[in-house]
């Protein structure tokens, strides 16, 4: 990696074990995924009112890839006060970014063919809900701006970053570089 591995502990003592367990997880997705530029962990007890028996422990992974915004896989669950295991939750936000480099790292490999009539599909990178825009990356190609109303069916509401979408690339640029002329979200019942 690039930049150096950040690990932090918030709301809670600092744990030599879950710090050792972390910096496995980011060795064996460096292993797996060189193209890694840097890796921010977070691992939290999230403030719980007085009603709640168990204090909940949160982790959040945040990995950099090149080209594209960060890749974050988030988990939360009760402490297992009596095995006293606080890595499921790591453990899943570790996987959960291992799914998404691995589905990233498949786009880049094996590119889907574009088809005419739909365009080609496409990963939304970065959402700004209020400006009303985005970008989506598709294989071989710079990111592509789009608007709200590029969004066919008025589904921009429905976008998330790391959704696949089917892209039209515009012929002509907008002011913010290269531009869709349509973002059409993936029918979710064939999706993987």
């Amino acid at each position: 990696m690039q930049r150096s591995l950040q690990i932090a502990f918030r709301g809670m003592d600092s744990s030599p074990a879950l710090e050792a367990l972390a910096r496995e997880r980011v060795r064996r997705l460096e292993g797996q995924f060189p193209r890694l530029t840097g890796c921010r962990v977070v691992i939290e007890a999230p403030h719980r009112g007085a009603e709640a028996a168990k204090t909940a422990i949160a982790v959040s992974v945040e990995a950099d890839v090149p080209g594209r915004g960060p890749v974050i896989g988030k988990d939360e669950q009760e402490r297992r006060e009596a095995k006293n295991d606080h890595t499921a939750a790591l453990n899943n936000a570790f996987e959960a970014v291992e799914r998404q480099l691995g589905k990233i790292a498949s786009l880049r490999n094996n590119p889907p063919a574009p088809h005419a009539a739909e365009g080609q599909s496409g990963v939304v990178v970065r959402l700004f809900p209020a400006e009303e825009y985005g970008f989506v990356e598709i294989d071989n190609a710079p990111e592509l701006h789009f608007t709200r109303n590029a969004v066919v069916g008025g589904k921009f509401d429905e976008l998330t970053t790391g959704m696949m979408v089917l892209v039209t690339v515009a012929a002509t640029e907008g002011p913010m570089g290269p531009q869709a002329a349509s973002v059409r979200l993936l029918d979710r019942s064939k999706a993987p």
